[in-house]
């Protein structure tokens, strides 16, 4: 039985053959967004969403330059996760000091093209809507939506705004 045991703990602790290459070694995508109040934002998606604020990061004048993110400005940058590890989602929020963004068209998703809405899965709809309440986000018109079943068996969802304008749908159990 012994023997059994030992090669059974070996063969778990042998490597295994490599996986096939891939041209993404991490699947999970960041998410960086500006925003006119940051803290405001970081509120927003810590105590009323439910993310966790992690290290965050600067990026210098000139290397944010460089890089071609912004004309000559330093970036500070807040990384807010959903998750453990490195597989976390992450959402980076930046207020760029001596700038005004032009605030984009939210009404709608079709109002213009580019990335509209996050989506995030959420464990129960009516503790998020309680948390956001605190912060006077209401969801917007009829939601939360009971989804159909043929599409998402016993789930809701629920639009919200985040302090930008900027379309956040809730998915959860209601």
């Amino acid at each position: 039985m012994h023997r059994l045991t030992l090669a059974c703990l070996l063969f778990a602790a042998m490597p295994c053959a490599a996986a096939e290459p891939t041209d993404f070694p991490r699947t999970t995508i960041d998410l960086g967004c500006v925003v006119s109040d940051l803290e405001k934002s970081v509120r927003f998606y810590t105590e009323g969403i439910g993310f966790k604020e992690v290290k965050g990061f600067q990026l210098s004048a000139d290397f944010a330059t460089d890089a071609g993110l912004t004309n000559a400005k330093p970036l500070n940058v807040r990384v807010l996760v959903l998750g453990e590890g490195d597989a976390a989602t992450k959402l980076k929020l930046m207020q760029v000091e001596g700038t005004a963004p032009r605030p984009g068209d939210n009404e709608f998703v079709h109002s213009h093209t580019g990335f509209r809405y996050l989506t995030i899965v959420v464990a129960d709809t009516d503790a998020a809507l309680a948390r956001l309440a605190k912060l006077g986000v209401k969801p917007i018109t009829k939601s939360p939506l009971r989804i159909p079943e043929s599409i998402a068996k016993g789930m809701s969802l629920t639009c919200v705004r985040d302090p930008d304008g900027n379309l956040v749908e809730l998915l959860g159990p209601q």
